[in-house]
């Protein structure tokens, strides 16, 4: 009977009663046994032959999955009245460090870059600057270092001395969040104050640093006993200061007080994925406080200059500047004639303009010269009206579009040709182009959607008495005049609504000629049909808050790549959204402070936090015919608990792959797998 096998770690073991056969080493040529000197030349050349062919693990093999360990260091790790600046510390096997410069944190922050480097089995640390006395320093690896055969990490170790009598042992951890979406921010800079001012921020680096890792997570050690302020900083410069208005940040005025009890926790020892080993009872120091939580944003720049002017077009170009103003540029033509020459499209926040050029003779011009008149920011910071002169050249050259026209005619005149010989009707005269109208939806739409009209060009006519809609109700054979409304969105773009009922078919007709671009474009007859799905297609989501008291708030369905489907306002702490198709949502919510439908950035110089964001902390599967109801109260579950792994882009690192393969390599061969590592 075949015995057990089994896998422990890196190490594993085969038991099989078996037969013992002797079995001659036979020449695959005659067929006959070699001599025993031969057999041996012939075995030392195949085991030759194998060993250099195949490197590495033997296919089948297991992975090794233990990481490096520190055998010593020098100064001793928790050293005290320690006066040098190199530091080594040794391994147990060969080892590497992944960017140091990014991944290894030195607390106090360093101005001047230490030197890091992985030496075989060591690794060296040489600090630039002088040493503090009386200091705790603390050299934070994260998981920076792992062996140099399967790149075990070797997770969130730290090194610390101190210049002192004494080692400040104490720790503080938590989350940094981006504020708009709750997205964890990797590779933030978080430091510790003891000045609890407003303005340490700017003024002076942080006293105890760590940085965030890919969970967004960050523990910053070696504190005193004593009361903090905690910032973030995602630092551009390097000084530890928040000095460039670039920079993302976070703040708060929590005041915090680091302090330690002893603590037990659980560890899980695995078998596979699915099968639990042992339930450990581990004591432990546990540091508190372990839950700051840290939203992170970019201040709005306000600094407004002219980034760029673009003609990517013939028939347009685009002036882009770094932000918005309320008033619109001013052109005056210096080879051209500006007056009445644009059709102007700004964008909402009005920091990209594009002029389109009425007249074509403009269009043909490939030059444009300019003086435009803009507010700028000047070196004090203040917005001034500035005139610059500009030189707008297009991409297209006249000459180039000519000879495109060019071919584009001799292709037709050469098929009208064929036509012509062949006694088929053909055209003398070849047709003017005609405007190309975009219709969203098509097809079958939700009662709640409208229809876009969208041209490739501003258009100069929309004549709605040659537009029509048409209606059939379920079960009907007759078409209804159906009463509609345009309302124009911008230059190019109309919106077409109407009173869309559930189980109606749709026929949207337009003329030839109904719209008419600025160029003289004519749209040729246009009809599209519509069917606006039954009511029992759709589900509906009704959210009850709790917490709210009444605040103004944006509620937002989202799908699984955190898009928007779906957006609701309400001050009444209800939450209504109808018509919604099958399938699984997330819910996400902004405070609408300033009631203006947005989400609002903060300021440090404001003392104004971002306005809060919560997200509904699972899924939501609606179905159709169902009305899906929550409870939900926000402040409830922590931030950084909150929003689902399903939707969350920044992803934990695979700290754990070599158990993982272990466990399905363990699990395709049918037998039992015991990880070395707690928490698989």
């Amino acid at each position: 009977m075949p015995g057990r096998t089994t896998a422990i770690g890196s190490r594993h073991t085969y038991h099989q009663n078996q037969s013992t056969m002797k079995i001659p080493f036979v020449n695959r040529i005659t067929g006959n046994p070699f001599p025993s000197g031969a057999w041996v030349g012939a075995m030392l050349l195949m085991l030759l032959v194998v060993s250099c062919a195949r490197m590495g693990n033997p296919d089948g093999g297991w992975f090794d999955e233990t990481p490096p360990k520190v055998v010593s260091a020098s100064p001793e790790d928790k050293g005290t009245n320690v006066r040098t600046k190199r530091i080594f510390i040794n391994f147990d096997e060969f080892v590497t460090i992944s960017n140091p410069t990014q991944n290894v944190v030195i607390s106090p922050p360093q101005i001047e870059a230490p030197e890091i480097k992985g030496q075989g089995k060591r690794i060296s640390v040489e600090l630039v600057d002088s040493l503090k006395p009386n200091t705790t320093y603390t050299i934070d690896f994260s998981n920076a270092i792992s062996d140099n055969n399967e790149g075990n990490p070797l997770g969130n170790y730290t090194y610390s001395f101190s210049t002192g009598d004494h080692i400040d042992t104490l720790e503080v951890s938590g989350y940094v969040l981006q504020a708009d979406n709750l997205e964890p921010v990797k590779g933030i800079l978080v430091g510790a104050y003891d000045d609890l001012s407003d303005t340490v921020f700017k003024k002076r680096p942080m006293m105890r640093v760590s940085r965030t890792d890919s969970r967004g997570r960050f523990v910053i050690k070696g504190i005193a006993p004593g009361r903090y302020r905690v910032f973030a900083l995602m630092d551009a410069d390097g000084d530890y200061v928040f000095g460039q208005k670039s920079e993302m940040l976070a703040f708060n005025h929590d005041i915090i007080e680091p302090s330690s009890r002893p603590d037990v926790r659980q560890d899980t020892t695995w078998i596979d994925s699915l099968r639990i080993k042992s339930i450990d009872r581990v004591p432990y120091t546990h540091f508190l406080p372990d839950d700051i939580c840290l939203r992170a944003f970019n201040e709005i720049l306000t600094d407004r200059y002219l980034t760029k002017s673009e003609r990517g077009e013939a028939n347009r170009f685009t002036l882009f500047y770094s932000y918005g103003d309320s008033i619109l540029p001013q052109i005056r033509g210096l080879n051209f004639n500006a007056d009445s020459a644009f059709i102007i499209n700004s964008s909402l926040k009005r920091d990209t303009i594009t002029y389109w050029l009425r007249d074509t003779a403009l269009v043909n011009q490939d030059t444009l010269q300019m003086v435009v008149s803009h507010h700028i920011t000047d070196s004090l910071g203040v917005l001034r009206l500035q005139s610059d002169t500009l030189k707008v050249i297009s991409k297209q050259s006249y000459a180039k579009r000519q000879k495109e026209q060019q071919k584009k005619w001799e292709a037709w005149h050469k098929n009208e040709e064929k036509k012509r010989k062949k006694g088929e009707p053909y055209d003398s005269v070849m047709p003017r182009e005609a405007l190309k109208l975009g219709i969203t939806p098509s097809g079958e739409m939700d009662p709640d959607q409208n229809v876009t009209i969208a041209s490739p060009e501003p258009l100069s006519t929309v004549d709605t008495a040659h537009i029509h809609l048409y209606s059939k109700p379920s079960g009907d054979s007759l078409w209804y005049r159906e009463p509609f409304e345009m309302h124009r969105k911008d230059a190019a773009t109309y919106i077409l609504k109407a009173a869309w009922r559930p189980e109606t078919e749709y026929s949207f007709e337009a003329d030839s000629a109904s719209f008419t671009s600025i160029y003289g474009l004519v749209c040729p007859p246009v009809k599209v049909g519509l069917k606006v799905r039954p009511n029992d297609a759709y589900g509906t989501l009704l959210v009850s808050l709790g917490g709210m008291d009444g605040k103004r708030v944006i509620a937002q369905l989202l799908d699984k790549s955190d898009n928007v489907v779906k957006q609701v306002y309400s001050s009444s702490g209800q939450l209504e959204f109808y018509y919604l198709q099958a399938g699984t949502y997330y819910l996400r919510m902004i405070v609408d402070d300033n009631g203006n439908g947005l989400w609002d950035t903060g300021s440090y110089d404001e003392d104004r936090q971002p306005e809060q964001v919560f997200y509904y902390p699972e899924g939501i599967e609606c179905k159709a015919k169902w009305d899906v109801s929550r409870t939900w109260a926000p402040a409830s579950t922590p931030l950084y608990k909150q929003k689902p792994s399903e939707i969350t882009k920044q992803k934990g690192e695979k700290e754990k792959q070599v158990q993982h393969r272990n466990a399905d390599r363990a699990k395709k061969l049918g037998i039992e797998y015991i990880s070395k590592i707690n928490g698989q």
